[in-house]
């Protein structure tokens, strides 16, 4: 493909009429609190362009690893995780949390690590970042059970693949 169709694929997402997005993630670090309960946190992955944002759906493939000083979690730790346009602020992923990929079981670890769980959403919505503001929030719970302590380290590895399309901006 050559010329003009190649060069408005190439553009700022406002131009194209529909963008795929692979969002890679490789051993991003992650904080999780869980001193007493669930244990929650959040970290991002990435952002959407300024404008009115047609989201069409995702997928996701995720591994997380416990880091070698994360001591407050069992190396057979298992939670869910979720994607969405704000960051998790309690023990439950709900609402926002999870509004680009839906909550999503991770499995049993094993000697530390995860099990890659595959995050879907095929529910088309708005999202009104005519301000720029919105990011790509990846929102992890472990499940009370697995988790004693506060500020323990993960990181995350895989890959967010999102289609939207922009609908203009104010």
């Amino acid at each position: 493909m050559k010329g003009l169709p190649r060069s408005t694929s190439r553009g700022t997402p406002a131009r194209q009429d529909v963008v795929k997005q692979v969002v890679k993630v490789k051993s991003l670090a992650i904080q999780v609190d869980g001193a007493t309960g669930v244990g929650f946190g959040s970290a991002v992955i990435g952002d959407l362009p300024e404008g009115n944002i047609l989201f069409l759906g995702a997928v996701s493939y995720l591994q997380f690893t416990k880091a070698a000083g994360a001591t407050g979690i069992q190396a057979a730790f298992d939670g869910d995780y979720g994607i969405g346009t704000t960051p998790a602020d309690d023990a439950t992923i709900t609402g926002t949390d999870v509004d680009v990929i839906a909550s999503t079981a991770l499995g049993a670890a094993t000697s530390g690590v995860s099990p890659r769980a595959r995050g879907t959403n095929a529910t088309q919505a708005i999202f009104d970042n005519t301000d720029g503001s919105l990011e790509l929030n990846l929102n992890l719970l472990i499940d009370d059970a697995n988790i004693s302590a506060d500020d323990q380290d993960l990181t995350v590895s895989g890959e967010l693949h999102i289609v939207y399309s922009v609908l203009g901006d104010d």
